[in-house]
């Protein structure tokens, strides 16, 4: 197809020339009427011969309008009044702080698996409870869960608790310790449900204020061009779309991480359980 539209469009140059060469030699032959024609036809040349000059001109035109486009998140800050402006500044706070958080405790979540891989290598490995204590991380989870069932085991004794017998009361403290490390591990969760569930409405929020303004102004100058009408709309959506990317990587972020967290409760769970039991055969 695409050489039959190369012939085509030799053919036509073929014929165009032979046309124009036809009439230059028959202009050639009739002198007298070429010169009559000739003030005729200098008026029309002279009116199109800025024509080759205008197009590169529009051209140009065109493409700087392009680059420079007056309707973009720029001018929507200059031109918005302080309800647009604080939207926006909540908008990147919520952005900020959720990144913040998904980094943090995906640090956290991989310090806590680390920990976890260590203590199936060293820790079962120890003569004892105090022993394998002292090969987990400084500061880790599973360090904490280990002490605080060393600490009820060795307190339980000549205190108030004794009333409770020495197996309901480690069990009891194991599952507190676990409950921190679990509390600690949502930690900042609630900040990025409460952002991916109300960082679009917030966004649309500012884009019915910004059409609102824009509607208004429009209004007030009394022109309805299209100019006029779809630059204060466009950057009046650009909240809408700020908002939608502010809470999507919110959703995402969340819904990793419980499930990252759930995989690490369910190794510390196990290691607490396996802890209470060698506890209460008296190895500590």
């Amino acid at each position: 197809m695409l050489m039959n539209r190369f012939t085509a469009a030799r053919t036509w140059a073929a014929k165009s020339l032979a046309t124009l060469l036809a009439g230059f030699v028959l202009a050639a032959g009739m002198p007298s009427l070429a010169l009559a024609q000739a003030p005729a036809a200098s008026a029309p040349a002279a009116a199109a011969a800025p024509a080759p000059a205008a197009a590169p001109a529009e051209m140009n035109k065109v493409e700087q309008q392009a680059v420079e486009n007056p309707f973009g998140l720029k001018a929507a800050w200059a031109s918005g009044d302080w309800v647009a402006k604080g939207t926006l500044i909540i908008m990147v706070i919520m952005s900020m702080g959720s990144w913040y958080i998904i980094f943090t405790k995906l640090f956290e979540s991989r310090s806590m698996m680390k920990s976890a891989k260590a203590s199936s290598d060293t820790f079962w490995k120890a003569s004892s409870v105090k022993a394998g204590v002292g090969t987990l991380e400084e500061g880790s989870a599973f360090r904490f869960i280990a002490e605080q069932g060393i600490k009820a085991s060795d307190h339980h004794e000549g205190t108030m608790v004794e009333a409770i017998d020495k197996h309901t009361w480690i069990g009891m403290s194991m599952d507190r310790a676990v409950g921190n490390v679990q509390s600690r591990l949502t930690d900042g969760l609630a900040f990025l449900a409460t952002v991916g569930s109300t960082a679009p409405f917030v966004g649309l929020f500012g884009t019915v204020w910004g059409i609102y303004n824009a509607l208004v102004k429009i209004g007030i100058s009394g022109q309805a061009s299209i100019d006029k009408v779809a630059g204060p709309v466009g950057e009046a959506l650009i909240m809408t779309a700020i908002g939608l990317a502010v809470a999507v990587p919110a959703v995402i972020g969340y819904n990793w991480l419980i499930r990252r967290n759930k995989a690490i409760m369910d190794e510390t769970r196990a290691f607490a359980g396996d802890l209470q039991n060698v506890l209460l055969l008296g190895k500590r």
